[in-house]
């Protein structure tokens, strides 16, 4: 690449990989060895890691132009303040880089990592890249050279990678990380403390891995949980490796281990079983799913089915939670709640790592309480018990319609399965003389068809029969269906255990829209007297 007054240079943003210069790319290599200009961005103090990496390529004549940031924190007297400082920066860096090119000099612009990887390149490529013929080299990234150096697998089938900087808030950063299978978590330093109270926070703490200057001759490496915040560089990260992978490769090595040392029945090579975990890990989780929608799980529902050991619910359930190769299922009947809980509480007593998983949330006519009660004999009373909410069909529901719980309501299952009808009936009948809206759990099954007929008689001797009924069935799953009716109009016949309705209040409103659609509210208000 020779210098050509009579047109202009060719820009080149070229990433040279995360240290090891033997981990720069053939053509990165031949790009810089043949640049005419050399461009690099360097702190206050002169040294650029970029041009350190590159070093052994570059020859004599060429032109160096090292880009010096005024600043590296946010505190500045520019009238501007740090963002008026950075950007005056980079508009002059720019104009350097066009003066060369417009001399007929072909810029290489040199890049840690990947040019458009969190890259003080793309700020350049942003400013010439319309104006010049340009040309981007990835490089490797960071992450790429963490999760190698680390022997751990990013990903593994459908998991999902999170590439997350640093200076989020911490209850963001929280929440991400909870979503996620797999994360790197980039500009450290300062960001540190706030990095490591996310990943507490999201229960990742202890799978977390602290990864400094990979592949470089200060590369270091450790449990996240065991660094020193005050030892902590801006170039290093957080990783979070592939959930199976790890188990995979923990698994392996336990059983190598156990190998070496003999198995607990004496016969070389034994793999330790489940029940051997260390007790202090076992707890039960309990964890709802939400109605079916996989967007409606939350971030911290997503991240207890990660973690654990074994996931255990009603068949149906269980089919809506994808599994890593290192988790073991275990379906069983939705009639038997109390023995699901305590095969639950022995796993935990083991050692596993237990999620219980319920539809909806797990605290209303769910699962959380079966496992509380169950947990209250002694023999599990060491076991930790958590439970992780979700959103309710009641509330899945109502937002299809508008907002008809908009005012006080209550919920209220027609099973009888485990309360007798007179006591049901009293608390409709209570519910109704006090004008509450009422979410309806439960309302038939096959065997269970007189209920709802009988409540809607009830139900009508204390509300008018134009009162607004919402019935949603399977709301968040491939056969949902919503329709308003009148409580007169409600043709029991029509409804069964996958529907939830909503009766409304004296006050509730059914108001048709202009696009034909009719939606249903309860106002915040409540008539005097």
């Amino acid at each position: 690449m020779t210098d050509n007054p009579s047109t202009t240079g060719k820009l080149y943003g070229v990433g040279v990989g995360p240290g090891d210069p033997e981990l720069i790319t053939l053509k990165a290599a031949r790009l810089i060895e043949s640049a005419g200009v050399v461009a690099y961005h360097a702190a206050r103090h002169g040294r650029s890691n970029a041009r350190a990496i590159a070093a052994g390529l570059l020859r004599e004549g060429q032109i160096e132009e090292p880009l010096i940031y005024p600043v590296t924190t946010e505190d500045t007297d520019h009238p501007g303040g740090y963002q008026g400082a950075i950007d005056e920066f980079y508009a002059e860096a720019a104009a350097r880089l066009a003066a060369h090119l417009d001399a007929g000099r072909d810029v290489v612009v040199l890049a840690e990592g990947d040019p458009f990887f969190y890259g003080s390149y793309m700020h350049m490529h942003k400013r010439l890249a319309h104006r010049y013929d340009t040309t981007v080299v990835p490089g490797v990234t960071s992450v790429s050279a963490a999760s190698a150096v680390l022997g751990r697998p990013l990903m593994e089938r459908d998991e999902v990678l999170t590439v997350l900087p640093g200076t989020l808030p911490p209850a963001e950063l929280a929440a991400r990380l909870a979503a996620t299978d797999s994360a790197a978590v980039m500009k450290l330093g300062r960001t540190f403390d706030g990095v490591k109270e996310a990943l507490a926070k999201s229960g990742r703490l202890d799978d977390a891995w602290y990864v400094e200057r990979a592949t470089t001759d200060r590369e270091r490496q450790s449990p996240l949980a065991d660094v020193d915040p005050e030892s902590v560089p801006y170039f290093s990260l957080a990783l979070l490796p592939s959930p199976a992978a790890t188990a995979f490769v923990e698994g392996e090595r336990e059983s190598a281990t156990d190998g070496e040392q003999g198995g607990a029945d004496g016969r070389e090579g034994s793999a330790r079983g489940p029940e051997s975990r260390e007790p202090n890990r076992g707890s039960v989780t309990v964890v709802g799913l939400g109605p079916g929608d996989p967007l409606w799980l939350t971030p911290e529902a997503r991240a207890a089915l990660a973690q654990a050991d074994d996931l255990i619910g009603y068949v149906p359930y269980l089919e809506r939670v994808a599994t890593g190769s290192h988790q073991r299922k275990h379906p069983s009947d939705n009639r038997v709640e109390a023995e699901r809980a305590a095969f639950a509480l022995d796993l935990a007593k083991r050692g596993r790592r237990v999620a219980v998983v319920s539809s909806g949330d797990p605290g209303v006519f769910a699962m959380a309480a079966a496992v509380l009660e169950v947990s209250e004999d002694p023999q599990w009373k060491d076991v930790p018990v958590r439970v992780v909410p979700g959103l309710t069909a009641a509330q899945a529901v109502a937002s299809r319609a508008g907002a008809p719980l908009g005012h006080d309501f209550c919920v209220i299952s027609l099973s009888d399965r485990l309360k007798p009808w007179d006591v049901i009936a009293g608390r409709l009948a209570a519910a109704a003389s006090a004008d509450l809206v009422i979410a309806i759990y439960n309302p038939a099954s096959k065997t269970r068809r007189e209920q709802l007929v009988s409540a809607k008689e009830l139900l009508l001797q204390h509300r008018d029969g134009d009162a607004p009924v919402v019935v949603g069935r399977d709301v968040g799953g491939p056969a949902e269906a919503v329709r308003v009716t009148t409580l007169a109009e409600l043709d029991p016949a029509t409804v069964d255990m996958r529907c939830l309705l909503i009766i409304g209040s004296s006050q509730t409103r059914a108001v048709l829209r202009g696009d034909g659609e009719t939606f249903v509210y309860t106002p915040r208000h409540y008539p005097a007297g």
